[in-house]
């Protein structure tokens, strides 16, 4: 299984140039609202022309501007979950599955209670889509999409319209189903956390363009860009001096920093994670900054710091993370005099 796409579409005002390929497995597309996720995902299943590219899937040439291919989405078999279902708001849940099937009415009632059976809507077969749930739109959908058959799969923000404990249970199936089905899958959302626990590799989009791709493990653990740390929940980046090839100056946060890796002439900021930084009582050991407290907001499982350098208090606020097995057995909340920045654990980004 595989697909290439190299497209480039222009709009009034953006810029849509997006280059990938894929090697089987779910492929993650990861931005922010309005970064072209969703125009690529139509773009891939027909629903929208680029002006410009290739699209080939398994060797089959969907889209080929220069030779002049542009196969109609019903002859791409792609399967597309749009972001609102897109369930005929007339039609009852029989008759959304039944309408993607051909053949004889009794095969087609056969395959709609099977697939009715497998997503556990039975008993809502004559319910219109204003009549269900949110979870249960999401599985007729579901269900009338694998009714076609199709070599690919295209999800476009699949959970946005669901929250709480819904989400969860649907993540988990949708999970489960993933792994039953062996064609290629698109997966477009601007969750970070839904794209690292369903896409083995991704893709950032930032304004219509690719920042890095790769395993979406690498990319989370060494995200290279700045713009590629700040979309995977880096909150704490600051611009740099570089003051030798393993020392630097990081400008906002006022404090030199060693690190566990060259810093390259490319090298323009220094990023690091909250929960990555670690509370210390000897303010020589090395990267170790004097801090006072700024702010915090706590969630539940999480209790989350707005610090800054205590000996420059217009220094740019840093967040610290404590997950809550770390504090739990305080009776009472105590902030740290000093943090250290662990050299292993920072970002250099260019």
């Amino acid at each position: 299984m595989s697909l290439e796409v190299r497209i480039i579409k222009k709009f009034h005002g953006f810029h849509l140039d997006v280059e990938f390929e894929t090697d089987g497995g779910c492929m993650g597309i990861l931005g922010a609202s309005g970064c072209g996720k969703s125009m690529t995902l139509k773009c891939v299943a027909g629903i929208e022309k680029p002006d410009s590219g290739r699209i080939v899937h398994n060797g089959r040439v969907l889209f080929d501007s220069e030779k002049g291919i542009n196969l109609p989405a019903r002859e791409r078999h792609v399967g597309y979950l749009f972001q609102n279902y897109a369930l005929f708001p007339t039609m009852t849940v029989e008759e959304n599955l039944k309408i993607s099937l051909a053949g004889r009415e009794k095969e087609k009632r056969i395959q709609v209670l099977e697939q009715m059976e497998r997503f556990q809507l039975q008993g809502l077969e004559k319910r219109l889509p204003s009549q269900l749930s949110g979870g249960q739109q999401q599985r007729v959908a579901l269900a009338r999409m694998l009714l076609c058959k199709p070599d690919m799969i295209l999800l476009d923000e699949p959970f946005s319209a669901l929250d709480g404990f819904l989400k969860d249970t649907l993540q988990l199936e949708m999970l489960e189903l993933l792994k039953e089905f062996n064609g290629d899958v698109l997966f477009v959302s601007h969750s970070r956390d839904e794209i690292y626990r369903f896409c083995g590799h991704m893709i950032l989009l930032s304004n219509g363009e690719s920042v890095v791709k790769g395993l979406t493990k690498d990319i989370f653990r060494k995200p290279l860009k700045v713009e590629a740390a700040r979309l995977t929940g880096c909150k704490n980046i600051s611009p740099i001096e570089r003051i030798s090839e393993y020392e630097l100056y990081a400008q906002e946060w006022d404090i030199k920093l060693k690190t566990a890796e060259p810093i390259g002439d490319s090298i323009h900021y220094i990023g690091i994670r909250g929960h990555n930084l670690v509370p210390v009582d000897n303010p020589e050991e090395e990267n170790t900054m004097k801090i006072s407290l700024a702010g915090s907001a706590h969630t539940t499982f999480q209790r989350q710091y707005l610090v800054q350098n205590a000996s420059r208090l217009s220094s740019a606020k840093i967040w610290w993370i404590r997950e809550k097995k770390e504090y739990e057995a305080e009776e009472m909340e105590t902030i740290p005099l000093y943090l250290k920045f662990p050299k292993e654990d920072l970002l250099l980004l260019s």
